[in-house]
């Protein structure tokens, strides 16, 4: 790492003002930001001296993801060998690889296109780069489709960046989830792809469409086991079928302190106590309404959008209070347009966007109570 940080001492006059690439200014900062920790600190006024940056919050994001991502991979290879009835044949090594060799593409061009409009946003404006990209960009392709072609993961990373980050002004300015965007723009622009209805599995010759548990809800067959939900050995995005390592990662954002445990807790709550009410008032004829609340929990990405997405601290209520009521909708809702719009049984997308506007509502009303509340207590 000496020679690294000696190489990039020696070339970075260049890039300073009056240096022939001062043009690339940014390019160099972000580059030497993401390999080294800034050595830059403040010297006056008052602030807050913490060792956690957004390069470290970022990458403990990354770390918690990697459960997930690597079950992911194995699962598509497992899916793959079990259309095929070669299952039993197959290494569990083999699985993995050809999973890895299915994810890695999409991750590539997940980051080759996100990293590549922000580096050229950041040229244009003379700003410096952040990291934020570094979870966005590894989400993405979790949250889609293995059978998704790749310039339908570009087309869809690129509105992201440009629609969900850019146009706002950037890391921490955006209102939406870019994770998410980029999944609502891909769902309503090429629907028949998305995994809500089948998901690519691979047969000898192209493709294996594997209906999914909520559209096997939807038809109404018996779903999996909830040992096998929860395991998440079952059809579905990259990221989202494993519960088990969804959690595992939630325990590293908690223990870091990287996300919120009330927005958490939150949503699994709004979610269960919302399908316990569906389930006792709609007639049986709902067969989502007639899921138990667990499986529920289990099903689709609600985990994964609970523990991943709806804690964005970005983009979530920043009260305390607000903590609370924002995940509580989040859940409420997400089992709500599961349960009542069969045409789309994954809500959680909608859920969180939907909440991703209203959160700075929440935030207000929370502040205007709090402020009204210590008014009248100084009146007394």
């Amino acid at each position: 790492m000496r020679l690294l940080r000696d190489f990039l001492d020696k070339h970075k006059p260049k890039f300073e003002k009056g240096g022939k690439l001062q043009a690339l200014h940014s390019v160099f900062t972000g580059v030497e930001s993401f390999l080294f920790v800034p050595d830059r600190t403040t010297s006056n006024g008052a602030h807050i001296r913490d060792a956690i940056d957004l390069k470290r919050t970022m990458i403990v994001v990354v770390l918690a993801l990697v459960p997930a991502l690597l079950f992911g991979m194995y699962n598509v290879g497992y899916q793959h060998a079990l259309a095929n009835g070669v299952l039993a044949t197959t290494s569990h090594c083999c699985l993995f690889l050809y999973g890895f060799l299915k994810v890695l593409p999409m991750i590539v061009v997940s980051y080759v296109v996100g990293l590549g409009i922000e580096f050229i946003v950041a040229q244009m404006k003379g700003h410096e780069i952040n990291e934020g990209f570094l979870v966005s960009g590894l989400i993405i392709p979790m949250i889609m489709p293995v059978e998704a072609p790749l310039w339908m993961i570009a087309l869809s990373t690129a509105f992201a960046v440009v629609i969900g980050k850019e146009i706002f002004g950037g890391t921490g300015m955006n209102i939406w989830n870019p994770a998410l965007l980029a999944r609502a723009f891909f769902f309503f622009s090429y629907p028949s792809k998305m995994s809500g209805d089948g998901v690519w599995i691979a047969d000898k010759a192209d493709a294996f469409s594997g209906a999914t548990p909520l559209a096997y809800a939807a038809e109404g067959a018996a779903l999996p086991d909830m040992t096998t939900m929860f395991w998440g050995l079952i059809p579905g995005s990259v990221g989202e079928t494993s519960t088990f390592c969804i959690l595992l990662g939630a325990l590293v954002l908690l223990v870091t302190g990287v996300a919120n445990w009330r927005i958490m807790l939150s949503v699994f709550v709004g979610g269960y106590l919302m399908a316990l009410l569906l389930g006792a008032v709609l007639p049986a004829t709902n067969v989502y309404a007639d899921i138990t609340p667990l499986k529920h929990l289990l099903l689709g990405g609600f985990a994964f959008g609970a523990v991943f997405m709806a804690t964005d601290p970005v983009t979530s209520s920043q009260t305390g209070v607000g903590k609370f009521v924002y995940g509580f909708l989040v859940g409420f809702f997400a089992i709500t347009i599961r349960v009542l719009n069969p045409g789309y049984p994954e809500g959680m997308m909608l859920a969180i966007l939907l909440m991703n506007t209203f959160a700075p509502l929440i935030d207000w009303l929370v502040v205007q109570r709090n402020i009204k509340r210590r008014l009248n207590r100084k009146r007394i």
